[in-house]
């Protein structure tokens, strides 16, 4: 069933066992599990079907710190969420990603890549790929001309990944949504605060809020934050009527340890003979990205990151990111992105009839960053029209990914030499070890972790294993906010597969605990 909350009366009263917030990826995948139980379920989006420019205004925020895309394109605000930009990538992230490493400060998760594998096989048929299969030698049976780099093996593999159509959860999952019979889909119904009841130990209400000035409550046994990676710390900050700091924030970690994945070009790789790399070619089948074994980031103290290759007379031609995507309005910063890329298409003809298209890559990084923080969000003075503190970004950098960048590929390079391949060349911005600044062509992924971290401790994070906030005995979080580190994969699959653990925990409790009030 589908309500528009503009059209209810003022005031009124919207109860059911679950309420999920946000219908985005996470939103979705979690609402999907419900449908044809006995409970009865309850989906707000803050927006509609479809983009609206003052709809999508209650996004805007301020960036401070290393220079980032404007808040407002970021995040994409109607039924769906921000898979309405997103570009199909998936892959896994590795076991040594959960792990605690001593030379990465803030790491370890408290669960394992063991933990989630069958949650990762069943997001397979969600974001619409093939097998659960992520291994290189299972994709070489299916085509043998996929040949690889030679590298040590000891030291480098050819990470797989495959690729969504992609899937847009707005169009592709409407229609189940809407007409499941106990689940109700609430468009335009922006939460704007959460209330406790008075032992302040569960989620008593929400108060959600539309521009057409009505205001609506919400309750239910439980609640999931299923919003994105800055409006999830951001509503818990902002719901500080009966919590001081923010609910959930007793020990002043929600909003910190913003992680970003560093999305840049590095070096060029410049091969002994032109050969076609059709391992590492973006061609919507599953390919490869150079990547560091688990034993090659202990030896050599590194965060994780990978390399993907592309002609370099064309990809000479493509603007970093960051410089195409700066318009507020992201219908604007996607049309000056499509249009920069086709400036580059009308030029690929003539560079292959002119130029030797495999002689040489370049190499593009993507890498997680190391939880800190100093990285952040916070609220700003400024309240959106619906009466809540804007979000306030501070992304900060730090010597330990500019290092790990260098050496990632002072080890391509020597692995290249030494199998008498070519020869690598770093961008003049990694030649001095001791320079720490950043080009202006550093970008990032749109990809928003870490502001409520997942942690055994409540002192050191937001939500407990069960992505439930320590501190409220019915309220989760789901979405790559909760990532304790960000690896060096795009986060859907990970938020995807995370999202149906949650789902079938809280299931669980229902089951356990029936239908009796908290």
């Amino acid at each position: 069933m589908h309500i528009d909350a503009r059209e209810m009366p003022n005031g009124s009263l919207i109860e059911g066992d679950i309420c999920i917030v946000g219908a985005g990826a996470s939103g979705v995948s979690i609402a999907l599990q419900w449908i044809n139980t006995p409970y009865k379920v309850i989906l707000l989006e803050g927006g509609g079907f479809s983009y609206e420019d003052e709809i999508q205004d209650l996004y805007r925020g301020k960036n401070t710190g290393q220079p980032y895309y404007p808040l407002k394109s970021s995040r994409l605000h109607y039924f769906g969420g921000t898979t309405g930009h997103w570009g199909g990538m998936c892959a896994t992230m590795d076991d040594i990603d959960f792990t605690v490493r001593d030379w990465v400060q803030n790491s370890g998760w408290p669960i394992k890549r063991s933990d989630l594998d069958p949650f990762y096989k069943r997001a397979q048929p969600i974001l619409e790929l093939g097998p659960y299969e992520y291994g290189l030698a299972y994709w070489k049976k299916q085509d043998e001309t996929l040949v690889s780099l030679p590298m040590d093996e000891s030291i480098i593999y050819n990470k797989m990944w495959q690729f969504s159509p992609p899937t847009r959860f707005g169009k592709k999952y409407k229609d189940e949504i809407v007409n499941a019979k106990n689940l109700t889909l609430y468009t335009y119904a922006n939460v704007v605060d959460i209330k406790a009841f008075d032992h302040l130990k569960a989620v008593q209400e929400m108060t959600v809020k539309n521009l057409a000035g009505k205001a609506h409550t919400v309750r239910a046994r439980y609640f999931i934050l299923a919003c994105n990676g800055i409006q999830n710390p951001r509503l818990l900050l902002a719901s500080n009527s009966q919590f001081p700091h923010g609910l959930g924030n007793e020990n002043d970690i929600v909003g910190r340890y913003f992680m970003e994945h560093l999305e840049i070009k590095t070096a060029e790789l410049w091969l002994n003979k032109s050969e076609r790399m059709k391992l590492y070619e973006w061609t919507g089948k599953p390919r490869a990205e150079i990547a560091f074994t688990a034993e090659a980031q202990r030896k050599f103290q590194l965060l994780n990151g990978t390399a993907s290759l592309s002609p370099l007379n064309m990809a000479k031609e493509v603007k970093p990111a960051i410089e195409t995507w700066s318009a507020d309005d992201p219908r604007q910063s996607e049309k000056q992105l499509h249009d920069a890329n086709d400036e580059v298409g009308k030029t690929k003809l003539i560079k292959r009839l002119t130029t030797d298209l495999y002689a040489s890559y370049e190499l593009f990084t993507r890498m997680e960053q190391h939880p800190n923080p100093d990285s952040r969000v916070t609220l700003d003075t400024e309240k959106d029209a619906l009466g809540v503190p804007r979000a306030q970004l501070h992304w900060k950098l730090s010597a330990q990914e500019k290092r790990s960048l260098r050496k990632i590929y002072e080890i391509i390079g020597q692995q290249i030499g030494l199998h008498g391949a070519g020869r690598v060349r770093m961008m003049e911005y990694l030649r001095d070890e001791s320079d720490q600044s950043w080009p202006a062509l550093t970008g990032g992924g749109w990809h928003h972790m870490g502001c409520t971290r997942m942690h055994d401790d409540p002192k050191k994070g937001v939500v407990d294993p069960n992505c439930r906030v320590h501190s409220m005995e019915n309220l989760f979080i789901a979405g790559d906010s909760c990532f304790t580190t960000g690896g060096a994969i795009n986060p859907t699959l990970t938020i995807v597969a995370l999202s149906l653990r949650l789902s079938d925990h809280v299931k669980e409790l229902l089951d356990h605990k029936g239908r009796n009030s908290l």
